[in-house]
């Protein structure tokens, strides 16, 4: 792959995350200060982008990768994605603030997988150029929460603001894109395949399918740091915690280059175990941290987030990697997405909106006794995996 091309694509993963980066994190804070939004009400919103995960691969495989080039598909959605942005800046109640954000997840989700398609399309060796190129996604994240702080639009409706413009930028951009045309010609995409139905072959071999289990349940620890984090930490009292939190991105980049190495070292039950063991360690420290002498607390929460998402959902894409035989590949990473990012965290954005709201006395969150919840469901889990979950060292394929 020549190095403008290179630079071409990293750009383009740049502005996909930087977008996605710059309301998702705050989005909570923005409903609660600016909506006056109940839990469960902010539990819905989140949901949006996890139905939108659902839908987002029949459009994809059905639809957009038989039909059109997949650089103009993005471009036009991100346009789209452009104007809902705005208008999600500027609306006042509830209720149309849900359906704006389910209409931008609906417009935005497919944007991902459209961009990997467009990297992977122009990529000699894809194993290796694709990691350098998607780093610069989560480059785009850790920029959008910094120049949040810069700004100090952390509690304000620009937030979307700038994400709809960078979203217009990135929407023209597109449209420059190396050609990326369908392949209708060249496979034959159903239902069934988009779903991953194909894998469930998987589920005959017990240690897959406990740990398939345990990841949907995992999604709802996942779902109360996205959907809360940010606007529990503005109310403990930390000062620019959009910015604060992009410590959470770096960790994620930084732990991910180890996961390779331990994964083959350590094997996948010690690195699952890692990562549960980090869920429970985070919402401890957030459950008993303060802006005190317990201060180390919220910061340790938020860094472990490299080690909670690498060492469970990196781990696991690996893992099914390891299990599908050729046949299967495709439509396994495809089921693990759609019932993790997809069922597991719509299932967990609504349970930790209902648990928020079932933890308000006089309109304010209790948050020891919320932050117990997602520490009880990881305690839970990592028990049950311990006991339940016998991997060989050498991961043998399923038949």
């Amino acid at each position: 792959m020549k190095l403008r091309t290179s630079i071409i694509l990293s750009s383009m993963m740049f502005l996909q995350y930087y977008v996605w980066g710059s309301w998702y994190v705050t989005m909570g804070t923005f409903m609660t200060k600016i909506l006056g939004a109940t839990g469960i009400q902010i539990g819905a919103a989140y949901s949006a982008l996890a139905i939108a995960t659902m839908i987002s691969p029949f459009f994809v495989g059905m639809i957009a990768d038989r039909f059109f080039a997949a650089q103009k598909v993005m471009g036009v959605l991100h346009l789209i994605g452009a104007f809902l942005l705005l208008m999600a800046s500027r609306v006042s109640s509830n209720s149309t603030f849900y359906w704006v954000i389910m209409l931008y997840s609906l417009a935005y989700m497919p944007t991902i997988a459209l961009s990997n398609s467009v990297a992977f399309r122009q990529m000699t060796d894809p194993g290796k150029q694709f990691p350098v190129v998607r780093v610069f996604g989560t480059v785009g994240w850790v920029i959008s929460g910094f120049m949040i702080a810069l700004f100090g639009i952390e509690q304000t409706p620009n937030t979307f603001l700038m994400a709809a413009i960078v979203s217009a930028a990135l929407g023209l951009y597109s449209f420059f894109l190396p050609d990326t045309p369908p392949l209708a010609a060249t496979k034959t995409t159903t239902a069934k395949s988009v779903m991953g139905i194909d894998a469930f072959v998987l589920f005959r071999d017990k240690p897959y399918l406990i740990f398939f289990i345990a990841a949907v349940f995992v999604c709802i620890p996942l779902s109360f740091y996205f959907g809360f984090a940010n606007l529990y930490l503005n109310q403990s009292g930390m000062q620019n915690a959009a910015g604060k939190m992009v410590m959470g991105q770096i960790s994620e980049a930084l732990f991910i280059l180890a996961i390779p190495f331990l994964f083959n070292r350590i094997g996948v039950k010690n690195m699952v175990l890692i990562g549960m063991t980090a869920w429970l360690l985070r919402y401890l420290c957030f459950a008993f941290g303060d802006m005190g002498p317990n201060v180390w607390m919220l910061y340790a929460g938020i860094i472990l987030h490299g080690v909670c998402y690498d060492f469970f959902f990196v781990t696991g894409y690996m893992y099914t990697e390891k299990k599908s035989n050729e046949r299967i590949k495709s439509a396994s990473q495809g089921l693990f997405t759609f019932v993790t990012y997809g069922l597991g965290m719509f299932i967990g954005t609504w349970f930790s909106g209902f648990t928020t709201s079932y933890y308000t006395v006089n309109g304010a969150y209790q948050w020891k006794s919320i932050w117990m919840i997602p520490a009880y469901i990881a305690v839970a889990v990592l028990i049950c995996f311990i006991f339940f979950f016998k991997e060989k060292r050498n991961i043998e394929i399923a038949k």
